[in-house]
């Protein structure tokens, strides 16, 4: 008698993207069921355990320097044959999109200078921002948007989310209460920080707190560095997909990267998939 042995499935950094089928892990629980999961620390799961292992617009969160040992560790947790599928920002569309906005600007083609805005804020803004949201949000926050097609082409189904957050306030959940020992304690914390570091310590401080907060992007990759790391981790046959495209066997019914009607979650991604020997 042939037992069914339904696949094990990994999908890293998930956020609000899961599915049942998958082990879903984040380093925050956003969402009911969630493992909680550091993975500059390394994978807590045993060798070759998986037959896929999935993270999107995560490894781009990820110090540089982080990045070969997270890579071989899934390699190491990856089934031989098993599949790792990666997802990341574009760079090279992206600076193709760029040179063509700048170029359009020169031409004199209207609205091209908002677009040349835009491709400028998606290529360095979440690289060098100091601050939650950054410039992104501020264009974003603009009433009317002067390029609402073009951006919403970009930023995709969590992009137009974020922009309906942000034009209607009412929406947003008021933060959360704090008990007053707690605002003391805070102030106390502000004031002797102020009073050891100055003003440029404790400014230092907060940005660096920041930006090791997994908000901003650490590096980003196009599809020779990124298929030469995979490589370098131990995986083989590194091939470029479509959103839908996958060697992931049933891919499109997870709509991990796909939305219901078919369309990509993330239209700036572009996404890479490897196997274990």
């Amino acid at each position: 008698m042939t037992v069914s042995v339904s696949p094990r499935l990994l999908n890293l950094g998930c956020g609000h993207r899961l599915h049942p089928a998958w082990i879903n892990a984040d380093l925050v629980a956003r969402c009911p069921g969630v493992m909680v999961v550091d993975v500059s620390r390394g994978l807590p799961f045993p060798e070759a355990h998986f037959d896929a292992v999935y993270h999107a617009a995560m490894l781009e969160h990820l110090r540089r320097e982080d990045v070969p040992a997270f890579l071989r560790e899934c390699h190491r947790v990856l089934r031989p044959g098993g599949i790792l599928r990666v997802a990341v920002p574009d760079l090279e569309t992206i600076c193709r999109l760029y040179l063509q906005k700048l170029e359009a600007v020169d031409a004199g083609q209207p609205g091209a200078e908002a677009d040349l805005e835009w491709m400028t804020i998606e290529m360095l803004d979440q690289a060098v921002r100091e601050r939650s949201g950054g410039g992104m949000v501020d264009f974003l926050r603009r009433n009317p948007l002067p390029n609402a097609p073009f951006v919403l082409d970009r930023i995709g189904e969590e992009g137009r989310e974020l922009l309906a957050s942000l034009r209607d306030p009412a929406g947003t959940p008021p933060p959360a209460a704090t008990s007053w020992w707690r605002r003391v304690r805070h102030k106390l914390r502000r004031r002797i920080l102020a009073r050891l570091l100055g003003p440029q310590g404790e400014q230092a401080l907060a940005i660096g707190r920041f930006r090791l907060s997994g908000e901003v992007h650490q590096w980003m990759y196009d599809r020779v560095s990124l298929a030469r790391l995979l490589r370098e981790a131990g995986l083989i046959e590194p091939r470029q997909h479509a959103a839908a495209g996958s060697r992931i066997a049933g891919w499109t019914g997870y709509h991990l990267d796909t939305l219901p009607g078919g369309g990509a979650v993330k239209p700036d991604l572009f996404y890479m998939e490897a196997s274990k020997p």
